[in-house]
């Protein structure tokens, strides 16, 4: 259960991006004040030791530097540049992102006062010096929401698998809850159980493995996994070659239960037909459905192939699905089951989704109003609605309709240049962020490259000395990528919740079908075995009251088993002794008076007892559920485990959730599971695990004790 790559890599595209627009600053205004090469061999140095300095808030291996030193250090280079040089008080912007990053919000809204009254000195006019004090203001935002933001994203990421873990916990204090409630309660009556009322301990009984049954079916319904599992063990048992691709999403809920019905009986008809030597299982998702394929070979006619099939069409097409069975031109017979999914629920905005949005609002805002403050008041009033739209369609979230988006936007930034002259040059920045957002680079970059000479021409055709046409070119760039780059973080917000929200919904799939495969194989065999014994001694209690009362005590220390397995169930790990297993199934299977021959190895790896005594429950639960068996063989080796009995029908059955549980089990170990008939109304279950490597000991016969009632 991991992140897809693209989440994983969420924390470090972030900084990238905070990096990549934090240096399109700084080249801006360096680029703005570089009048010659003697300007050039001071004013770079300065620049980059601005943005060197501001890089311990963005990458975290150099988080150590990070101190109350560094904004005063940052502020040095800086106010040299800016005072200096004639850089703009825009990279002052820069120590005053610094100083909000260290909470000083007094300290920066000072710089911010001293940065506006050497824009006032330099600008002549109050409009001149209110645009550069908004582009220090602007500068200063942009730069602690993005690292902010690069914290932000780094802290999501490391927490997700704790965030999975909570929700499983949450997942099992729910389902503990429920067990207590449905089955806890009725555990404790049978533990109370005396001689007189054994018929009411036995509905007691019987109510209590109904509820157990029934929650583990439930559960079992969110995933094919199960199934998938039971369908390719019998396929192998039946030496039908299987595959199985799997490309839906899980949970599945309602679809879950009748995909599940659809697979079992497909696989048991298969391998009842006996004709097949191939067969393949995938399931893909497609938009709000998913689709089951179940292809085999051996099927001579389609009408005999859709036979058993047919009574589960009405259930698929009650359920708003399609089941479809044909036999294809090269002679293989398909299943296909197409099922309407609930979607999982849409996670809320995240934090940081929210944060990115709010700084590129606060970019596009600002540029916006340096527009305005470029204009006469008249054309001001005109540009506002103007400017309002490029905004609204920047921040769209949807992609559909992106082509007349493009196109509005592309309109937006040209036209009212014929009106608006120079003031206007800024907002094709707008169309150059969309543009690398919403396009492929291949198509993006070429058309960013023409947007960017034609405001270098425009520049030239409005009168514009040529520092200012190399400002307006770079300009459009650096906008676009600021704005691209938030529109970015916002999305890749988006994906990082995405995958935090999916990886918990998958680890409470997988702690949901954990439950459902330890209520049916610890919690139901226990129960099942307490209505056998409760059976037996309600037919003692006339002729033989002693083995009755004997009868009756092993309830009641089942009941204790129980209400440990309940432990298990709903959490913790399994604690199963082996030998207490084997004498378990030895009193079971002689209470139905079945011969049990047990041969067990000593050396059994300790690590093994748990799933081996899961193994042992399942295949005492199948004996006596599925078979009429008069003797049964039990063989522990060091290596696994064999169950062989006698007395199985002929006819094939649809394979149990068991099955399918053991087999995900014994896989979690490296271990495999073969169940398969021997012939003659024979059957063994044998599961397979690795051994540490050493001399095997000799088995020996631990007994042989034919059932007697």
């Amino acid at each position: 259960m991991t992140l897809s790559h693209g989440s994983a890599l969420a924390p470090r595209t972030a900084r990238a991006i905070a990096v990549a627009v934090l240096a399109a600053f700084t080249c801006v205004y360096l680029l703005a004040a570089i009048s010659g090469p003697g300007d050039a061999a001071v004013v770079v140095p300065l620049s980059l030791a601005v943005l060197a300095l501001h890089l311990p808030h963005v990458l975290p291996g150099l988080r150590r530097c990070r101190g109350r030193w560094l904004a005063p250090v940052q502020a040095v280079p800086a106010c040299v540049a800016v005072l200096g040089f004639g850089v703009t008080v825009g990279m002052l912007g820069l120590v005053v992102g610094a100083l909000l990053l260290r909470s000083a919000w007094r300290m920066a809204a000072l710089a911010t006062a001293a940065a506006a009254v050497v824009a006032a000195g330099r600008a002549g006019t109050a409009a001149g010096a209110l645009d550069m004090t908004i582009t220090v203001g602007l500068t200063g935002l942009v730069s602690y929401g993005l690292c902010r933001l690069a914290d932000r994203f780094e802290e999501a990421h490391a927490a997700r698998r704790s965030l999975a873990m909570a929700a499983v916990e949450e997942e099992r204090l729910r389902m503990a809850a429920a067990l207590n409630d449905g089955v806890g309660r009725g555990l404790d009556t049978i533990a109370a159980a005396r001689p007189d009322d054994l018929d009411a301990t036995l509905e007691t009984t019987r109510r209590a493995l109904a509820t157990a049954r029934a929650a583990a079916s439930e559960l079992r319904s969110l995933s094919l996994a199960p199934e998938m599992a039971a369908a390719r063990g019998m396929l192998a048992a039946a030496g039908i070659a299987a595959t199985v691709r799997t490309g839906h999403a899980e949970p599945l809920g309602q679809a879950g239960t009748l995909l599940a019905a659809v697979l079992r009986e497909a696989v048991t008809d298969v391998v009842r037909q006996g004709t097949a030597t191939r067969c393949e299982i995938e399931t893909t998702g497609r938009d709000d459905r998913v689709v089951l394929r179940v292809t085999s070979d051996g099927v001579r006619t389609a009408a005999r192939g859709a036979e058993a099939l047919t009574p589960l069409a009405g259930r698929v097409a009650a359920a708003g699905g399609d089941l479809a069975m044909a036999l294809e031109d090269d002679g293989r017979f398909t299943v296909t089951a197409s099922v309407r999914a609930t979607p999982p629920p849409k996670p809320r905005p995240s934090g940081e989704y929210r944060l990115s949005l709010l700084v590129l609002a606060m970019v596009l805002a600002g540029f916006s109003v340096k527009a305005l403050l470029l204009m006469p008041p008249a054309h001001a009033l005109a540009a506002v609605p103007l400017l309002v739209a490029s905004c609204a369609l920047t921040l769209r979230r949807s992609r559909e309709h992106r082509g007349w988006a493009l196109a509005a936007l592309a309109l937006l930034a040209y036209v009212p240049l014929l009106w608006f002259g120079k003031a206007w040059g800024g907002t094709p920045g707008f169309l150059t962020g969309a543009l690398l957002v919403w396009l492929p680079a291949a198509v993006a970059w070429p058309l960013v490259v023409a947007i960017m000479a034609s405001m270098g021409v425009l520049a030239q055709a409005f009168g514009q000395g040529t520092p200012v046409v190399v400002n307006s070119v770079v300009s459009v760039l650096v906008s676009g990528l600021v704005v691209s780059g938030l529109v970015r973080l916002a999305r890749l917000a988006d994906e990082l919740r995405a995958a935090e929200t999916g990886l918990a919904r998958a680890a409470v799939v997988q702690e949901r079908l954990r439950t459902a495969r330890d209520l049916h194989d610890l919690l139901g065999h226990t129960l099942a075995a307490i209505l056998l014994k409760g059976e037996l001694a309600r037919r003692l209690r006339a002729v033989a009251p002693e083995r009755a009362d004997a009868e009756l005590a092993d309830i009641v220390a089942m009941a204790e088993q129980a209400r440990a397995d309940m432990e298990t169930v709903t959490g913790a790990a399994p604690n199963l002794d082996l030998a207490k297993e084997l004498e378990s199934a030895r009193s079971v299977l002689a209470a139905a008076g079945i011969e049990v021959q047990v041969t067990r190895d000593d050396d059994v790896l300790p690590e093994h007892e748990a799933v081996l005594s899961t193994v042992l429950r399942e295949a005492v639960t199948n004996v006596l559920r599925h078979s009429a068996a008069e003797r049964v063989e039990i063989e522990v080796a060091r290596d696994g485990l064999t169950v062989r009995n006698d007395g199985v029908p002929a006819q094939v059955k649809p394979p149990g959730a068991g099955i399918g549980n053991l087999s995900t089990r014994l896989a979690a170990l490296g271990g495999r599971l073969e169940a398969r008939p021997l012939g003659g109304g024979s059957f063994q279950l044998t599961a397979r695990l690795d051994a540490a490597d050493g001399p095997d000991p000799a088995a020996r016969q631990v007994g042989s004790e034919p059932a007697r009632l």
